[in-house]
Parts: structure tokens; sequence; C-alpha cells
């Protein structure tokens, strides 16, 4: 493995920032670290930019532990969420700045900063500032900044968070473009879970300190393996006691569920339709409706247990106050400390199995 956090702890007064924090990143790969607020992103960043201290474990990059090594001496490029461009220096200077702290020579320089410039798309503002930048334009040369020194690891913290939608959008693909060309090892912290999915190799979803799961996005997606990760991943909804539902017996022991839109299925109510699974579908009534674009989204009581559930754009119209039969597919069925997969009983009559 070419980066490696071992048993990583770090505490600021009574709180816990990390709480024997390990995992690990092979070469080349771009990983998100994904997490609520506080979850401990960030100081897993800084620790491995030398920018903390951790009070015990160990970190290794390339094989070799730097835990004593100095933020300088790491080999790391880091981008701050806030830019951190000098505002009295030029696009040219603020690019230069590592390069002359390496003292290279001017030739050099000069090369390096038009490569990189061609490399962030934004060849020719050499000599503006960074208040005649835009935000997109900003984190570009951030970016450009980062790798000029040529670093081993690259790291972003919330790269896109002082920047608005449409053009975040652009910046995800663009970064997934740029790391691809120059293929370093990249590490970005956000706790927007679409951001992560769409850009990351891999992601580490973070809690409380903790690592909770790794994984590439589709097994984190698919196969959540804790309560937080099956509730943190999706637009989720908490069902306190899912023996009410039709499909489901609680056999397990566990007693909530986590369903998400995908899971379920609304149809519009009609007395002389007919479906496959019409007894195991709920009664329920629309609550509201929000056109989301490829779907609309539609939230439905079934008798006090609320769902959302996405519903096509070529069936009959629903309107709040309707009512409608919702099938459920499945549930995620979670307890403190496990999840599992539960399907139901009319489209699959296998039992519940761990993930």
């Amino acid at each position: 493995m070419y980066i490696e956090l071992k048993n990583i702890n770090k505490s600021f007064g009574s709180f816990k920032a990390s709480d024997d924090v390990s995992f690990s990143i092979d070469k080349g790969k771009l990983i998100g670290l994904l997490g609520p607020s506080g979850s401990g992103k960030t100081t897993i960043l800084r620790i491995l930019a030398g920018l903390e201290k951790q009070d015990s474990g160990d970190i290794f990059i390339n094989n070799k532990n730097v835990n004593t090594l100095s933020s300088s001496s790491r080999g790391i490029g880091f981008v701050f969420q806030n830019y951190a461009l000098f505002p009295y220096m030029t696009v040219y200077d603020n690019i230069a700045y590592g390069l002359k702290v390496q003292k290279r020579d001017k030739k050099y320089i000069k090369e390096r900063i038009t490569e990189l410039l061609e490399l962030v798309g934004l060849p020719g503002l050499e000599k503006r500032y960074p208040d005649q930048l835009s935000g997109g334009q900003k984190q570009r040369i951030a970016l450009a900044r980062a790798l000029a020194p040529q670093p081993e690891l690259l790291l972003l913290d919330e790269p896109f968070a002082a920047i608005d939608a449409k053009v975040r959008k652009e910046l995800r693909t663009w970064l997934r473009e740029t790391i691809d060309k120059i293929g370093i090892t990249s590490i970005f912290v956000t706790h927007d879970q679409d951001e992560a999915i769409e850009v990351a190799d891999e992601i580490v979803i973070t809690n409380k300190g903790r690592v909770e799961q790794v994984g590439n996005p589709v097994e984190i997606y698919l196969e959540p393996k804790t309560p937080f990760v099956a509730q943190f991943i999706g637009q989720s909804a908490i069902i306190e006691d899912y023996s009410k539902l039709k499909g489901f017996e609680n056999d397990s022991g566990k007693t909530s569920a986590i369903i998400r839109p995908e899971f379920i299925e609304i149809n519009k109510y009609e007395d002389n339709s007919y479906h496959q699974f019409e007894s195991s579908m709920e009664d329920a009534t629309v609550e509201d409706v929000s056109f989301r674009g490829n779907a609309f989204e539609v939230r439905a009581d079934i008798g006090g247990i609320k769902v959302t559930g996405r519903y096509p754009l070529n069936s009959p119209r629903l309107k709040k106050g309707d009512n409608v039969k919702v099938l459920i597919k499945k549930l995620y069925v979670v307890d403190e400390n496990s999840t599992g997969i539960l399907i139901n009983k009319a489209l699959d009559d296998s039992d519940i199995y761990y993930i």
C-alpha cells in the first residue's frame, strides 16, 4: 500500500477527533473522505499533511514512516477550502511560491508555470491577481500551486465548498480528469455524498472520529456495513417497527429498518387495475409530490409510516391527498452494530442476509 494510517488517535481536550483510525490507499487512487460535520475528516487530512500531530499511531507514505517529518518534508501538496492564495501576489507568483522555496532556477519555474496553467485550463492568466479571478478559477490556481513542487501526495480540504452549484459540478469532472492525467495519489474531504460517489475511486466514511466503512462507491451504496452508513448514504427513511409492513416478518430480533426511494414502487390507486403483488402492497396517502427532472419524488404516509419513493414521469399524475398503492421491495434492517438486507417475502422467500 502507498499510504497507510495505523491506529491514529487525536483528541482536542475531551473531544476525540480521531479514534483508532486505520486505512490504506493504493498508489494513484483518488480517495474521498466522506462524513458529516465533526466526523474527523479534516483532522485526518491535517495529520497526514503534518499540520497536526497525532497523539498516537503511525503514518506511512511509500513504506516510510513520516511521523517525525515536518509538513514540508513529506512531499505533500495541500489545497485549502478557502484557496489560501496570497492576495498581493499575481497568479504567476502564487504558483511559483513553492518552487522558489525549493530554489529552482527561473527558467524551470517559467516552464513549470506555463505547463501547469495549461493543465488547469487557464493559460494567459499569469499577471492577474486573486481578486480578479472567479471562484472556480481560484480553485484551479490553488491546485496548480499545490502541484508545482511535484508532490507525491495531493490533499484537498472540501475543494468545492466555496463554489456555486453549477461550477462545482463542472469542477468535479475537471478534477477527476486532471488527477487521471497526472496520476498522483489524492485524498479529498467532503460532506457531499454525490460529490464523493461521482469523483472518488474509493470512499472512506467517517463518523464521530471513527472509520465506518471503506470501499468503492458502488460497494458503499449497495452494501452498507453499519447502520450509520445505511442511513447516511442515499436518501433514507427510518422505520421504527418494520414488522407492521406487509411482506416483512421480524424474526431477526431487529426492529428498525431503513428504506431508500429505490426500494419502493408507487402505483396510482385504480379500482380496476391489477398488480402481480397486490397482496403485499400498502394503502397510502400522498403527502407531497416534487418534480426531480427524470422522475417525480413522492412522499407518502402508510398508516403513520412515512416513506419517499420515485414515480415515473409517464405515469398518471399524482397530487397531494391521492390514494396510492405502495410496494416496498426490500429494507435494510439494523441494530446498534450491524446491517442486513431483508427482501419482501412476495418477491423473495430467502432469509435475511448480512452485508
